[in-house]
């Protein structure tokens, strides 16, 4: 006598495993056509990052300018350490000054060596604090084409690790002026060196291909 219910329940069984089987190897199928797409989006995406930064030079030509009344161009550790970091990263400091704090002549100076032709950074250190002689703010930012809110931004949110609520202190910022990027550093050594290696050291490049971009 032959049992209907015990071979139906096999050809049940039977089935779904077969229906298992079935949706494992969609499954694996799905996984693998995904994990392809993924890859051609990491591809993409990696090429998109690539020719974003198509147009980043190699190296920068830097003027290198310190605000101060008291320091001297033998004197100038801020400078120093600026142009030490710079240069290390490859860029060529083609000019160093020191000038007072005054108004007229650190704006005059900025705009001149900005549209220098072999000038694509400009890096002040000085003159960003809230003193009646800090004035390197007042005469950098009507150069400004494009301002840049974020380098303050980020400078004051990493130096707070080292002086804490004294940030609120320093008017550190940046913007673009005749196709230069200009980067206003406060005057004390670990300030600017702070701004150059962590921020200025990477970013320069790219802002600078981007304000030059044609």
């Amino acid at each position: 006598m032959v049992d209907f219910q015990s071979r139906d329940t096999r050809r049940s069984l039977d089935d779904e495993e077969d229906s298992e089987d079935t949706e494992a190897a969609d499954t694996t199928a799905a996984d693998a056509e995904g994990d392809e797409h993924e890859g051609d989006g990491h591809e993409a995406e990696h090429a998109h990052d690539h020719d974003h930064h198509a147009h980043d030079p190699e190296s920068l030509g830097v003027a290198v300018v310190t605000v101060s009344s008291s320091r001297t161009r033998e004197d100038d550790p801020a400078g120093d350490v600026i142009e030490t970091g710079l240069t290390e990263a490859g860029h060529e400091v083609v000019v160093r000054d020191v000038i007072r704090d005054d108004h007229d002549g650190v704006q005059n100076t900025v705009d001149a060596v900005a549209s220098r032709g072999d000038v694509d950074a400009v890096v002040t250190t000085g003159g960003t604090g809230v003193t009646p002689d800090d004035v390197t703010i007042e005469a950098v930012t009507p150069l400004f084409d494009k301002e840049l809110p974020g380098f303050g931004e980020l400078f004051r949110n990493l130096s707070y690790d080292e002086i804490g609520t004294k940030v609120v202190g320093t008017r550190a910022t940046a913007g673009i002026v005749d196709g230069a990027v200009v980067f206003c550093l406060p005057g004390s050594e670990n300030a600017a060196r702070l701004g150059t290696e962590e921020i200025i050291v990477e970013q320069a490049p790219h802002l600078a291909g981007l304000a030059q971009r044609e």
